[in-house]
């Protein structure tokens, strides 16, 4: 049987419900050791490279990549270990905090419609408008009646956007709560990593089935064919970048996209000495 693609694999079918307790955040796939994945994603890295440069010329799409995590979740580290070597001139983040007092005057959306990435672009979302449906549930930040609502205005939303020429990856890099307690210890031992630790992460760790629920409810409710969401095994960095790189490799392949013809013709053009 022919083995599936990572975008079959960790895709969230529209109309079918996850379980993230039924995801093993330690799968590899076919890999067993960080040496195994070396050229695929060195391959993968080139294939990047190239086909951001064919988007950038050929500007018709944009990509937004939606990246949301728990903390220590590799939302920094795949950002850096699967576009770092893209030219950043075609390339936006954008990390979404906590809002500012402007942002918190207009509706919820306002700020990340600002931030989406026009033609040729590919923006990445570090965090999103899904913390509206996390944080802000677990929390209790607004009542329940507020943000029970917020599921179908996104999925309506992110419709508008594909509507008009942005395709949409969304990725949920799922650990284990082993190895984000893992992570955390490594942050409090190493000195040059204290930077990182934050006590707040530890209140945050105590709501995890909170969050997981809350997750599993926002995978659940906004996978859609217009912006499908990918569930990504995080707990091994190395096949987590694999995965994310391969599902937008074969999305921006999907665009059969062709340099543009230049603007005016170059036959008999001679550069001079």
């Amino acid at each position: 049987m022919k083995d599936p693609s990572m975008h079959e694999k960790h895709l969230v079918k529209p109309g079918h419900k996850v379980a993230l307790g039924g995801i093993d955040p330690a799968e590899s796939g076919p890999y067993q050791r960080k040496r195994d994945v070396k050229e695929p994603l060195k391959a993968c890295r080139k294939e990047l490279i190239r086909l951001q440069e064919l988007l950038y010329a050929e500007a018709k799409h944009s990509v937004l990549i939606v990246l949301q995590a728990t903390d220590t979740g590799g939302k920094d580290g795949t950002i850096r270990h699967v576009m770092g070597g893209v030219n950043p001139q075609g390339c936006q983040v954008t990390p979404f905090k906590a809002p500012t007092a402007e942002e918190l005057a207009h509706d919820y959306l306002w700020r990340i419609h600002k931030a989406i990435p026009p033609k040729r672009m590919i923006g990445i979302f570090n965090r999103s408008h899904y913390e509206d449906v996390l944080v802000v549930r677990v929390h209790n930040l607004v009542p329940p009646a507020v943000w029970s609502q917020r599921y179908e205005q996104i999925n309506q939303f992110e419709k508008h956007l594909a509507e008009n020429g942005v395709t949409i990856l969304k990725f949920f890099l799922h650990i284990s709560r082993e190895e984000q307690k893992r992570r955390l210890q490594e942050r409090l031992d190493d000195p040059n990593k204290h930077w990182k630790f934050s006590v707040g992460d530890l209140k945050e760790r105590g709501l995890w089935d909170e969050y997981m629920q809350a997750y599993e409810d926002m995978l659940n409710l906004t996978s859609s064919k217009w912006a499908p969401w990918y569930v990504i095994p995080a707990d091994r960095e190395w096949y987590r970048n694999l995965a994310v790189a391969s599902i937008i490799i074969e999305t921006l392949r999907g665009f059969d996209m062709q340099y543009p013809a230049p603007a005016e013709s170059l036959d008999g053009i001679v550069i001079p000495d």
